[in-house]
Order: structure tokens, then sequence, then C-alpha cells
């Protein structure tokens, strides 16, 4: 059985998601239109959650669209919608950052466009970087060693908590 440490709570979690789309709208006020692009599973989960705060709170229009890539060979990435991301603000969301290579191989996509700007919004960010990739949107930061790992726990659309394992 592995020995699993809470970090944060489902209440937590919300809360932490709540501030996250604050802090979007914060930084992009002046915006008409927002893409929140998930990566796949979680990080879409966190995206949806992110723009139903984002709906309430302003009235930024919220597209949210989903990156699929496999974690271990990311070399082939795609997004759920085909759309002209030319001039657009894209906000590339997920669960855990840890070395930073997912987050930078889920941005090739939109680089076939000119986005005006593209921002990273994570639940849990390791530090741990290996690759040249900064959070922009963090709802904890977290120190590990590289051995442990973070884990976010879902059930459908809830997240219920995130570990250290």
């Amino acid at each position: 059985m592995e020995n699993k440490k809470v970090i944060l709570t489902q209440d937590v979690i919300e809360q932490k998601i709540t501030r996250i789309a604050y802090e979007i709208y914060e930084h992009n006020s002046d915006e008409q239109e927002i893409t929140l692009a998930g990566i796949w599973d979680r990080g879409s989960i966190i995206a949806r959650k992110i723009a139903a705060h984002l709906e309430k709170i302003s009235p930024v229009k919220v597209q949210v669209v989903e990156i699929q890539l496999d974690k271990v060979n990311p070399a082939t990435v795609t997004i759920s919608e085909q759309a002209d991301f030319t001039g657009k603000v894209i906000v590339v969301v997920d669960d855990v950052a840890n070395s930073g290579r997912t987050m930078l191989y889920a941005l090739k996509p939109f680089l076939n466009n000119l986005p005006r700007k593209i921002q990273t919004a994570v639940l849990v960010d390791r530090k741990h970087k290996s690759f040249p990739l900064s959070v922009d949107y963090v709802g904890y930061s977290l120190a590990t060693t590289p051995q442990e790992m973070v884990m976010v726990d879902t059930e459908g659309e809830e997240i219920l908590s995130a570990y250290l394992v």
C-alpha cells in the first residue's frame, strides 16, 4: 500500500481554482476572449472548473479546448477543436507541473498560429524544472525530492484531493 500524504483537500482545491480564475481575469481583464487549453485528463477538468468561475466573475468569453498527448512520448499533440488561435490569449492548464516537459510540448500546436499571449496554470507546481518553463498561475507550490510524486485524485468532474507519494 502506498504511503499517501494529502497536501490539498477538495475544499482547498476549490479555493485554489477560484483564486487562479481571479488571477487570470486580473491579468487579462482587457481581453474579449480567453482560451483555456486543458491537458487531458485532469488538466481538462481543472480548465473547465476555471472556466465556470471566469464566466461568473467576468464578462470575458471563455473557450475551453482539450490537449491530448502521451506524457511519456509527447511528440504528437492534438487539440479537441481546430481553431485559429491567432491574436488570442491561451492559458494552458494542467494538474501538476514537474519537469515542465508536458507543458512545453502542449504549447506546440498553438505555435502554428500567432497567439497574442500564452500563459500557463497548474494546481500544483513541484519546482523540478528540466525545461525552460515558468508557470504563470499556481494553486500550490511545493518543494519535493525528485523521487516523490504528486498525484491528483479525481472522480468524474470532481477533484477529490492532491497527495504526495
